[in-house]
C-alpha cells in the first residue's frame, strides 16, 4: 500500500513531533529538578545521621564515665555505711560484766591495749616475735624480765573499771607474815 503524504500532514507530523520533543525535554527538566531534589535530601539525612552517630558515640562515652563513677560512689558508700555500722556497735556495745581486754608488756611496760589475746599475738608478731613462738605464763618470773607478755583484764563493774584477771600474791609488808 502506498501512502501519498500531502503537506499539510507533514506539518502536522513536524508539529507533533515539535511538541513531543518539547514535552520530552520538559520530562527531563522535571526529572532532574527531581533527581537534585533527591540528592540534596539524601545528603541532608546522610548529615542528620552522622552527627546523631556522632553525638550517639559522645554520649556512650559520657553514660560509661558515669557509670564508672556511680560505681565509685556505691563502693565509697557501702564502705561508709560498713564504718557506721561498726562505729554504731561500738558505741552500743558498752563495758559488759566479764568483757577482757589484754594489755601487751614490753618488759613490762605497758605496749598496746588489744581487744583480745589473739589481736596481742599479731602485734608482737609485728615487732619480730614469730608467728608460732609458744606462750608461756610468768610463773616466778617478773614481768620486767620478759621481752613481751600478755597481762588480760577483766571489767569490773564495781569499780566501773577493768582489773588484773590473775592478781599476783600479795607480798609481805616489812617481813611480816
Amino acid at each position: 500500500m502506498i501512502r501519498i503524504v500531502s503537506t499539510p500532514r507533514l506539518e502536522h507530523l513536524a508539529s507533533a513531533a515539535s511538541t513531543a520533543r518539547e514535552s520530552a525535554r520538559q520530562a527531563t527538566a522535571d526529572a532532574n529538578e527531581a533527581f537534585g531534589r533527591h540528592v540534596r535530601e539524601l545528603y541532608a539525612t546522610t548529615d542528620r545521621a552522622e552527627r546523631a552517630e556522632a553525638i550517639t558515640s559522645e554520649v556512650g562515652v559520657i553514660l560509661k564515665r558515669a557509670v564508672q563513677e556511680l560505681a565509685a560512689a556505691q563502693r565509697e558508700l557501702l564502705l561508709k555505711e560498713i564504718e557506721i555500722r561498726r562505729l554504731r556497735e561500738e558505741l552500743e556495745s558498752e563495758a559488759v560484766e566479764g568483757q577482757t581486754l589484754t594489755v601487751l608488756l614490753h618488759y613490762g611496760e605497758p605496749h598496746t591495749i588489744c581487744a583480745s589475746l589473739d589481736d596481742a599475738f599479731a602485734d608482737t608478731a609485728v615487732h619480730g616475735k614469730p608467728a608460732d613462738h609458744v606462750w608461756r605464763p610468768l610463773g616466778e618470773r617478773s614481768a620486767r624480765e620478759c621481752e613481751w607478755s600478755c597481762e588480760p583484764f577483766i571489767y569490773d563493774a564495781a569499780s566501773n573499771g577493768f582489773r588484773r584477771v590473775f592478781m599476783p600474791a600479795p607480798e609481805p609488808v616489812g617481813g611480816a607474815a
